[in-house]
């Protein structure tokens, strides 16, 4: 799973909301095709896993595929059955802050079909609109 080696802070800040489109990683730059979001959403460690292991089990080796995004905010929970107080709970996961149009996967050397296909199925694992965009 995906996650910081250290971080500076071990509690961050969770900002309510995600305003703005993205500016950075708004473009196809590393493969041919990439899966851009469309909606603003935290996603987890284990959502973009998910859609990596799906991915790479439908390209298998005719592709090369590049993760774009990665969860280095911690969420914080306090155990279940506590009472309210005592300040704030552990890091309980990691997430990405993703914005409207952020590249999330990147996709080089299949055809296509099945880069449609395969992304298609990555985009059912993620809680967010995806779009297929190809590089300029």
């Amino acid at each position: 799973m995906l996650m910081p080696k250290r971080v500076k802070y071990r509690k961050p800040h969770s900002a309510p909301r995600i305003k703005g489109n993205a500016t950075r990683g708004a473009t196809v730059v590393f493969g041919e095709y990439g899966l851009k979001a469309l909606e603003p959403k935290w996603i987890t460690a284990r959502q973009i896993e998910a859609a990596r292991i799906t991915l790479s089990r439908f390209i298998k080796k005719k592709g090369k595929l590049w993760i774009r995004v990665f969860p280095d905010k911690a969420i914080t929970k306090h155990p279940a059955e506590t009472r309210m107080g005592k300040g704030k709970g552990a890091p309980d996961h990691w997430v990405a802050v993703v914005k409207p149009g952020t590249i999330l996967f990147e996709l080089e050397g299949a055809t296509l079909a099945d880069t449609q296909q395969a992304m298609r199925l990555a985009s059912d694992k993620l809680p967010i609109k995806t779009k297929l965009v190809a590089r300029r």
